[in-house]
């Protein structure tokens, strides 16, 4: 990766996993962190190009970054009060 990606606090592997699994388990990953920190998800399910930008949309968390590196999705998700 040769862009300078933001710092985080946890990691959320979800790769092999598919819709809905990995939406689930970053609602579940978000309930456990304070507002503030940045949560990685990793992912190769490519519906995750659409759903985790919706998810953090709709419950209004930042998604301040995302990549994809070969097959692999990283997302950068602050989560929000």
């Amino acid at each position: 990766m040769s862009e300078t990606l933001p710092e985080y606090d946890e990691q959320l592997d979800t790769r092999g996993l598919f819709c809905p699994e990995p939406i689930m388990m970053l609602h579940n990953k978000v309930a456990e962190l304070k507002p503030g920190q940045v949560l990685q998800v990793v992912a190769t399910d490519p519906a995750t190009t659409r759903d985790v930008p919706k998810f953090c949309q709709f419950l209004n968390h930042d998604l301040v970054a995302q990549t994809a590196v070969g097959d692999e999705l990283y997302y950068y998700v602050r989560v929000c009060d």
